[in-house]
């Protein structure tokens, strides 16, 4: 081989590592380990995108890098390969699910391996194969046991064309992600995860992990632990068919104090009382307006921005500090599933009950003074009570101690914490999903025992849900329809399946023994490999998968099943790789023009419009030197919009090492960037050079300038310099300012006449973990015959980064006359520093113009000589 050719040279190396499974995870636990791990890939039938192994690159550099510092690193892979798109696709063209996900699986595992990511295949895992939801179905009976599995009928996202209830992440505007059909809220029999038992551990649990405050800070929102104070409002008389239990109409308010300012009440449209304290007279309006709430989904109903709306349900309730009637209103941006699905409207202190009040001529009472400055609508700030008799004159913290003291000997309320977190809504309407390890046994459900499982899925071919709602498991009437093996009972199966999370919920424990038959995970490979040292992933998980994982993770700890808390412990999120730039509009000397009228204008004949000839500057692109101007935005990588790049035309072109270096090399990790495929065009020409740098064009073996010489200290120097920064880098994630480096050190070796063997070989291996194909060809020309991957990384020693002599300015009276070269070891010597400038034939004659009145020596740095 003579020049470069990525081709060859990475379809060699990939065979490689496969054939002897270079990187197969270690069995010994003598040395020290590190975990590290890319978010469970869905396989989707359109494969991967650019965007995608951005993350799984990261990783692998981490990976090959903590081989090469001793660690034994267990680096896997695996599928989250149930949940509707699978289902769906299974609708529309007949096939199984099963046939779909398989395609799928081999698809993006061959992508994945074209890129010479160093996986153990040997320990791939799929959430559809028995083997591995076996696993799943236990956990869930361990929820069971503990009590925190459970039925209800709840009000849900229902979906009607998909025949499935839906998460509220799967709903935008009030429409499935998937389809875009409508959703509406109804009440459907559930099963349920009591996570809100675990809120408070969760919560502290952040404290503790290495993690994005971004993120820890979306999980305490979503959890929303809030300290207040519920309060029992009395339903008002003429409501003779309330129990006493329906005539007390109870709230949650982390701020008691403004109790004197309830001016009215607000239930959620789907609260229990709703139908019940609805006047006749009202009856129509309440019915039409929930009907209209439940077509929108949480998300909707609760943006600030959005008009208020509510309907009067004619009944009024007691303010227990005032004693007045308050009329009891239903309005959207009050949600069933947050506190107690009622609130106290206190308009005076409450932005958003201030504009509902004044839509629907509601009366207003402020209750906390407002700053003198102030002159908005309601006032949220710091002040004293008025308005509040007995509370009157306090500050806010002191007013709420007394009040909540005042509701609790009065038997109108008392101190409660309240959490955002609700019960983790657990069943979906599918084929394609885990079966829930539950019969039903004279109506009542009953486990599964442990030794019958896997349940697995029958076969069907009609996935399509039924006309009543009824899951598309209901249809195979004899797998349904069982007997119960205790009792010999009939039963009859569960027929909803679990949500797609449930597989992702603990496949991070799988991976440390996937072969374990004794229990999802091998105590002892827990123990040595737990927790996740490093977990990339996008943010969009920031809060489900992650939230749901560590409760997983904390019920198994609670059973004994795991020794550790936490599942990972640091989490860095991928910046989203954008669509290339799309140029909307074109402005010149402050004009909009079309791009037609482009070759028309003065100065701007050798534009060529692409990103790099063009400078970001505030929200325009601005041609360098010139006043034209560029409107001009990235999208979202998607097949609607037509600007999915597919990973395999890049390699075809450029090489996987090309496009690993470039998706490293586009700027930071975290950090949101447009793709540019002729971009990848620049790091493609970087490994050519260091091809060529090692490499003769004509023969295709070693240059002669590759010699056993030892290093100068100049390239001593240069090496030391590349090893300090690549290492720092590759710990800090800076794999973008790594490449620079490596750059660098490329330039300058390009220009010495001879490269010791012992340089070169360091320098690959700092290149090794970001190009490792390359890398690997060159680390065999040199005459190794081993992989490079367990090669130790280089040691950097400072002593070579010592200067052998200092460079020092020497200025008279601010201006440089001349520049002297000190000896490192007498650089900070001022008198032997001075002396030596004086003798300059050019100072000196400066010296003698005038009379030295001053000396200024900074050392290391310059020389100042002040001469009148």
């Amino acid at each position: 081989m003579h020049s470069y050719d990525p081709e060859q040279i990475e379809s060699k190396w990939q065979q490689y590592w496969q054939q002897k499974k270079t990187f197969k995870t270690p069995e010994n636990h003598e040395k020290p380990k590190y975990y590290v791990l890319d978010m469970f890939p869905y396989p989707s039938g359109s494969g991967l995108h650019v965007g995608h192994p951005e993350g799984y690159t990261a990783t692998d550099i981490v990976a090959r890098y903590k081989r090469m510092n001793d660690f034994n690193v267990l680096h896997p892979i695996g599928w989250d390969a149930f949940g509707l798109p699978a289902e769906q696709y299974a609708v529309k063209t007949g096939t199984h699910p099963r046939d779909t996900t398989e395609k799928n699986v081999n698809n993006f595992r061959k992508q994945l391996q074209a890129l010479g990511f160093s996986y153990d295949w040997d320990r791939e895992v799929n959430t559809t194969d028995p083997d591995y939801y076996k696993w799943t179905q236990w956990i869930f009976l361990k929820l069971y046991e503990k009590g925190l599995a459970y039925e209800d009928e709840v009000p849900v996202n229902w979906c009607a064309q998909l025949g499935t209830v839906l998460a509220n992440e799967e709903v935008i505007d009030g429409k499935s992600e998937v389809g875009g059909y409508p959703v509406v809220k109804k009440p459907m029999r559930q099963w349920v995860l009591k996570i809100t038992e675990y809120a408070d551990r969760l919560l502290e649990g952040l404290d503790e992990l290495d993690w994005p405050h971004s993120t820890k800070e979306m999980q305490r929102n979503w959890i929303g632990k809030s300290i207040g104070a519920d309060i029992d409002f009395e339903v008002a008389a003429d409501y003779t068919d309330l129990t006493d239990e329906e005539s007390q109409i109870r709230v949650f308010t982390t701020r008691p104090d403004t109790i004197f300012g309830a001016t009215y009440m607000v239930l959620a449209p789907e609260h229990h009382l709703a139908d019940k304290i609805t006047t006749p007279e009202q009856q129509q309006k309440v019915e039409d307006y929930r009907e209209k709430a439940a077509k929108k989904s949480d998300l909707e109903r609760t943006e600030l921005s959005k008009q208020k709306t509510g309907v009067f349900s004619g009944a009024y309730a007691i303010n227990p500090a005032t004693g007045e009637e308050i009329p009891i209103w239903m309005a959207d941006y009050v949600l069933a599933t947050y506190g107690t699905g009622a609130i106290m409207a206190v308009p005076g202190q409450d932005q958003r009950d201030w504009e509902f009040a004044e839509k629907y001529n509601l009366s207003i009472t402020r209750t906390v003074q407002p700053s003198a400055d102030f002159e908005g609508q309601a006032y949220t700030g710091e002040g004293d009570a008025i308005n509040s008799d007995f509370l009157n004159g306090l500050g806010i913290e002191k007013a709420k101690e007394k009040i909540i003291s005042w509701l609790e000997e009065n038997e109108h309320g008392k101190k409660a914490v309240n959490y955002k977190l609700r019960d983790w809504l657990f069943s979906r309407q599918r084929y394609w999903g885990e079966p829930f390890p539950i019969i039903h046994v004279d109506g009542e459900p009953k486990p599964v025992d442990k030794d019958n499982l896997p349940v697995t899925l029958p076969e069907m071919d009609d996935f399509e849900p039924t006309d009543t709602g009824e899951p598309p498991l209901a249809k195979v009437k004899d797998w349904v329809n069982t007997t119960d093996p205790e009792t010999g009972k009939p039963a009859v199966r569960e027929t909803n399946t679990m949500p797609q999370w449930a597989g992702s919920c603990w496949y991070y424990l799988r991976y440390c023994s996937p072969d374990f038959e004794g229990g999802p995970v091998d105590p002892k490979e827990e123990d040595y490999w737990m927790p996740v040292d490093l977990y990339i992933g996008g943010a969009e998980h920031s809060v489900l998968h992650l939230l749901y994982a560590r409760f997983w993770h904390k019920v198994l700890y609670d059973c004994g099943v795991l020794k550790t808390t936490e599942p990972f412990q640091k989490l860095v999120h991928q910046g989203m790789i954008l669509g290339q730039m799309e140029y909307t509009g074109y402005k010149y000397k402050g004009k909009w023009i079309s791009a037609d009228e482009i070759d028309d204008l003065d100065n701007v004949e050798n534009v060529k419009l692409n990103e790099e000839e063009v400078g970001k500057q505030g929200d325009d692109y601005v041609i360098k030197d010139t006043d034209f101007k560029i409107d001009a935005k990235a999208h979202k990588m998607s097949k609607s919009r037509g600007n999915v790049i597919n990973p395999d035309d890049i390699i075809a072109q450029y090489g996987a090492d090309s496009m690993r270096l470039y998706e490293m090399f586009m700027g930071p990790l975290d950090q949101v960037k447009p793709w540019n495929t002729n971009d990848v065009d620049g790091v493609y020409r970087f490994l050519g050079r260091v091809w060529r740098l090692m490499i003769d064009q004509g023969s295709g073996e070693l240059l002669d300038a590759i010699t056993e010489r030892e290093p100068t200290q100049e390239q001593l120097k240069t090496l030391h310099e590349c090893i300090q920064k690549v290492t720092g880098d590759i710990e800090e994630l800076s794999f973008n300012t790594a490449i620079s480096a490596m750059m660098i050190f490329v330039n300058k070796a390009n220009k010495w006449d001879e490269l010791p063997i012992t340089v070169m070989e360091s320098f690959l291996k700092l290149l090794s973990p970001f190009a490792p194909h390359i890398c690997e060809e060159l680390w065999q020309k040199l005459g190794h015959k081993e992989t490079i991957a367990y090669s130790p990384w280089p040691e950097f020693k400072e002593e070579y980064l010592v200067e052998e002599s200092i460079t020092y300015p020497v200025q008279v009276n601010g201006k440089v006359r001349a520049n002297i070269e000190v000896a490192a070891e007498n650089a900070k010597n001022k008198e032997f520093v001075l002396n030596l400038a004086k003798e300059d034939d050019n100072v000196q004659r400066y010296l003698d113009d005038g009379t030295l009145v001053k000396e200024i020596f900074v050392p290391e740095r310059i020389i100042n000589f002040v001469v009148k």
